[in-house]
């Protein structure tokens, strides 16, 4: 076993503690990584207040980057050495995840968000005599060091300095969440019109690939002013403050009456969804990325929906990583993805100070240094 520092959850709702764990022993099909920084989701803190059903006590974390120290015999991915992304796990083997789509995974809940061990039921994470669920989306890199499966693991190019590492850890999850949805899953046309809601890290990630695309209009919604001054920043034409204006409302305006072609919605508040999907154009598509408490239920005129409009359910951009994320860590170098521009960096020991100001809205994208 290998000793580290975790920030373990022990209950609902409780803080985050720095604790001496141990790693369990390398499986053939994982990795060892030192951990140079990790990113702040808010599916992190969903599991802190218990939307997300995690098992607790826990170690968090699922948008890390770092150093490759071991590797399992099986690993062919990469070596020690190797400047590595975490991200996502998956099976490898079902309809889904052999047709590119491992997002999309038979096992993604278990594997990823609800499970807290390996597949085979086995921890990867101790305090003492207590066994703690980890293994989150395959790593759970709130910690110095973690065992990560080989499938969520993505080399960085070899040439990339080290102090811009930090700012690729939002890569994934975050970040090719929103790009995914709009590049993977809606595929804007030329001339049509894209509605962003939820002015956080995933939906401004969205913002950004859509000026990657030959959008007319990107409409971003969201109740926080200075959010929204961020999104005009980073090429949104047009914004709507809820409080002041709804969205439906706000988006017939910037479309002249037409409606949205394309929207992302990032928030995971039911009565979002229902009034933007009252403000699609005709053969319009809401792709639904924020996830709200399970077994929530949202209400539409379904005849509306005859005239070719869609709504989707979306997961991790639909990206496949050992492709997705090097396109991803490339649009950041040519500085067409200024995900920088979104941080703010906290020290690992600040990691309560972290969630605070990601909950209250003050960060838009947390980044923990190690």
């Amino acid at each position: 076993m290998s000793a580290t520092t975790a920030a373990v959850v022990w209950e609902q709702g409780g803080p985050f503690t720095l604790d001496e764990v141990e790693l369990a022993p390398l499986w053939p099909d994982e990795v060892r990584v030192r951990l140079l920084a990790a990113g702040m989701c808010h599916t992190d803190l969903s599991v802190v207040h218990g939307v997300t059903p995690f098992p607790l006590p826990g170690v968090l974390g699922h948008e890390g980057v770092g150093v490759v120290l071991e590797v399992g015999e099986r690993v062919g991915r990469t070596r020690p050495g190797d400047r590595v992304l975490l991200t996502f796990t998956s099976c490898g083997r079902c309809p889904s995840c052999r047709d590119g789509h491992p997002a999309y995974c038979d096992d993604h809940l278990s594997l990823n968000l609800l499970g807290g061990r390996r597949a085979d039921g086995t921890a990867t994470v101790r305090h003492g005599d207590t066994e703690l669920n980890a293994h989150f989306f395959g790593q759970s890199s709130f910690a110095r060091e973690v065992l990560a499966d080989e499938r969520g693991v993505v080399v960085l190019p070899a040439d990339l300095p080290d102090d811009e590492l930090p700012v690729l850890a939002p890569l994934g999850c975050g970040i090719q969440t929103g790009v995914g949805a709009v590049l993977n899953v809606l595929r804007p046309r030329p001339g049509s019109t894209l509605v962003v809601t939820g002015a956080g890290a995933v939906g401004l990630a969205a913002v950004m690939a859509a000026r990657l695309t030959a959008v007319a209009r990107i409409v971003v919604v969201d109740r926080v002013p200075s959010r929204l001054a961020v999104a005009l920043e980073l090429g949104a034409t047009h914004v709507v403050d809820t409080t002041s204006q709804s969205i439906t409302a706000g988006v017939l305006a910037a479309t002249r009456g037409r409606g949205a072609d394309h929207v992302v919605e990032t928030t995971g508040a039911v009565p979002v969804l229902d009034e933007v999907i009252d403000a699609l154009a005709v053969g319009g598509c809401c792709a639904v990325v924020g996830a709200p408490r399970t077994g929530s239920r949202s209400s539409f005129d379904v005849p509306k929906l005859l005239p070719g409009r869609t709504i989707r359910g979306v997961t991790l951009g639909d990206g496949e990583p050992e492709t997705f994320l090097p396109f991803l860590v490339d649009a950041y170098r040519r500085g067409v993805l200024p995900i920088d521009r979104i941080q703010r960096r906290y020290r690992f020991e600040e990691i309560n100070d972290a969630a605070r100001d990601a909950a209250s809205g003050v960060t838009i994208k947390p980044v923990l240094v190690f």
